[in-house]
């Protein structure tokens, strides 16, 4: 009877003793847990009032970012970051470098939804800009998705082509390409002379005009005139202006110079 009771207390303590290596084991487990890094899917990014998608914004508007993060560990930070891909800074312009740590309440949580808006300055270069998000987890966990984005002029004036010089009582041509994203409006030209100075039987020769038919509410298209100087104008270098106004009242501006002679 005694070795029964015995067997029996030896079975009960080995259980115990398995059952706890067990319970140790599954803790250690649990403790060693491993959570993988964030990532980031459907990262989106455009012009911001049609939340676009097609990789472009405009100067002056705004970009719309969007992206999905799945995230095992609560998130701590997404940092944003836009900056110039090798453009030249022109005149009246300035280099644009962005960078912001959101850290929302709602970006601080499992698996949040990045969704913002940024303004775009009117003075930076057009052209190619790099765009990177970056998350970062509570345990230090970090990953990076980044991309392209191509900044343009609201209205942009191309390819131009306009004759150096011409004679008086003759006349010269105008040509560029016209790309506005609202719709032209209208489109004005301002010719006068630049210190000419006025001879006998000369008559001091200042041109405006506006031009609407053909170019009212077209949003890319070639403007071509030619312009009649008249024959009593006096010699000399003529400044040349070309202001185009879209539909929401942007303006974009040529200038150049002609020489007008005998």
């Amino acid at each position: 009877m005694k070795t029964i009771i015995m067997k029996a207390n030896f079975k009960v303590l080995a259980f115990t003793a398995i059952f706890g290596l067990l319970l140790n084991s599954c803790s250690s487990d649990d403790d060693g847990d491993v959570l993988d890094a964030p990532v980031i899917s459907e990262f989106e990014y455009g012009e911001g009032s049609t939340h676009s998608t097609d990789l472009v914004a405009y100067k002056g508007s705004d970009i719309h970012l969007e992206a999905e993060i799945y995230a095992e560990a609560v998130v701590s930070s997404i940092t944003l970051s836009i900056h110039a891909h090798d453009l030249t800074v022109g005149d009246d312009e300035v280099d644009w470098d962005f960078e912001q740590v959101y850290t929302d309440a709602d970006y601080l949580v499992i698996n949040p939804t990045f969704h913002e808006h940024v303004d775009v300055p009117a003075n930076i270069p057009s052209g190619e800009y790099h765009i990177e998000l970056t998350v970062v987890d509570e345990n230090g966990n970090s990953t990076e998705i980044e991309g392209y984005l191509q900044i343009l002029d609201k209205i942009a004036i191309s390819e131009v082509s306009i004759d150096s010089t011409v004679a008086r009582g003759s006349d010269f041509h105008v040509e560029f390409m016209i790309d506005a994203v609202n719709g032209i409006h209208n489109i004005t030209v301002d010719f006068h002379a630049d210190g000419v100075t006025v001879g006998e039987g000369e008559v001091e020769w200042d041109y405006e005009e506006e031009f609407l038919e053909g170019y009212h509410e077209e949003t890319s298209i070639e403007f071509h005139e030619h312009f009649d100087v008249p024959a009593t104008a006096p010699a000399g270098e003529y400044h040349l202006m070309f202001t185009v106004e879209d539909e929401d009242g942007n303006t974009k501006t040529y200038e150049t110079h002609i020489d007008i002679t005998e």
